[in-house]
């Protein structure tokens, strides 16, 4: 192209002050347009630095912020059933670790999920992905683990995929069949072996997963039998993500780093060798507030520490029956900030580019620069750091994926 062939664009997006999240900091644009090319970002800067272009449509954004499309890196949204009647029991006094043994728990959802046909799980879960949708999200990590069988994981994460096809949103998928332990078993280690045996090589046969997740805990499994569900996934060529300090230290957090994961999640008993061990592999600190908050945990995770040694972090629902019924990734940010201390700066951060880099996507999503995925969106807001102070309420004016509204 010289300088006199003017800017080819499919859409040009106008009159907005963009919070471009590059670097995980606001790095704001003033009066900025964006232009957009087969779904990516092809120019963007201030309205007055615009090259001459032709455009096949134009869009006033009407003065509103912009930012990132949100990005929720870990959710459960595929689930049969609901467990209302344990968010009461839990109120009536009986912790979570009581719950499991009663065979309440992911048990129980383990029960309905299976019971339930593609057909319902694929409506079930469509009505809480239209939530997150309206709440500015334009990509969500779905796992599965809650069919803890060959079929029954293959079915959840067969409803991720339909899901993804169905509404304008991207969909990572997640293998989480070490979750818990299935009623048929009762040898954890025989598990494991089933486990890495013929569902991993199956689900990696089939394409149908992204990424692997275990939850390595006392009511779960140990850091040795998630090293070895790992270990299989890594020959897969399946990269790892893990639910580790959550309720104690174990040292699963420090395992799955060895294993460059992803991301560690929920981590609030973390020690400062697993934050170094984070820093070193280059894995995101996924934080939970949901979570913390339903089960009213009192252990916060080392914001300190993790700030101290530059770990990203990464913010999400944890959207699932039990113990984060929690519908809305804002609301999350806001708590992320009351409970646990961020900034707002930090937490839209957390929704945004350490969540792409938390599902291995931060090349192509979670900043606003050129040649990435146009997803963002514009808010009626004054300011980025409102995004973390209303607690609900709709503040999309509009929303963009893969450069159309949406």
């Amino acid at each position: 192209m010289t300088n006199d062939t003017p800017m080819k664009l499919d859409s040009l997006w106008r009159n907005a002050h963009v919070a471009t999240m590059v670097n995980g900091r606001y790095s704001v644009i003033e009066n900025a347009a964006i232009g957009v090319v087969g779904g990516c970002i092809a120019w963007i800067g201030e309205a007055h630095d615009l090259p001459a272009y032709e455009a096949q449509a134009e869009h006033d954004l009407g003065g509103g912020w912009v930012t990132p499309g949100l990005i929720d890196c870990h959710t459960h949204l595929v689930f049969g059933g609901n467990r209302a009647g344990e968010f009461e029991q839990r109120l009536n006094g009986v912790s979570y670790q009581e719950i499991a043994k009663q065979g309440g728990g992911i048990a129980s959802s383990v029960k309905a999920t299976r019971d339930a046909s593609e057909v319902e799980l694929i409506a079930s879960a469509s009505r809480r992905l239209k939530s997150l949708i309206a709440d500015g999200v334009t990509t969500v990590e779905i796992k599965s683990g809650y069919g803890l069988s060959l079929d029954s994981e293959l079915k959840m994460l067969s409803v991720a995929t339909e899901l993804g096809k169905q509404f304008p949103v991207t969909v990572k998928r997640t293998c989480l069949a070490a979750h818990a332990m299935p009623p048929e078993y009762d040898d954890k280690d025989a598990y494991i072996d089933y486990l890495c045996e013929t569902v991993l090589p199956k689900v990696a046969e089939l394409g149908v997963a992204d990424a692997v997740d275990a939850f390595c805990e006392g009511i779960a499994f140990s850091t040795e039998q998630v090293a070895r569900y790992f270990k299989t996934a890594e020959s897969l060529g399946l990269p790892v993500k893990i639910h580790a300090e959550q309720l104690s230290s174990l040292g699963g957090t420090s395992m799955a780093s060895s294993f460059k994961a992803l991301s560690a999640d929920h981590i609030e008993f973390i020690e400062e060798s697993d934050v170094k061990a984070m820093a070193d592999s280059g894995t995101v600190a996924v934080l939970l507030p949901g979570a913390f908050f339903t089960l009213k945990e009192t252990q916060r995770p080392p914001i300190a520490l993790l700030r101290q040694y530059g770990v990203p972090m990464a913010i999400a629902t944890d959207a699932n029956p039990g113990t984060s019924p929690a519908l809305s990734l804002r609301l999350m940010m806001n708590m992320a900030c009351t409970l646990f201390a961020l900034t707002p700066e930090e937490s839209l951060a957390g929704a945004t580019i350490h969540a792409a880099k938390a599902l291995g996507m931060e090349e192509s999503h979670g900043s606003l620069e050129v040649g990435k995925v146009a997803d963002f969106v514009c808010w009626d807001v004054e300011s980025p750091g409102e995004l973390s102070y209303w607690l609900g309420g709709n503040l999309v004016k509009n929303r963009i994926y893969e450069g159309k509204s949406s």
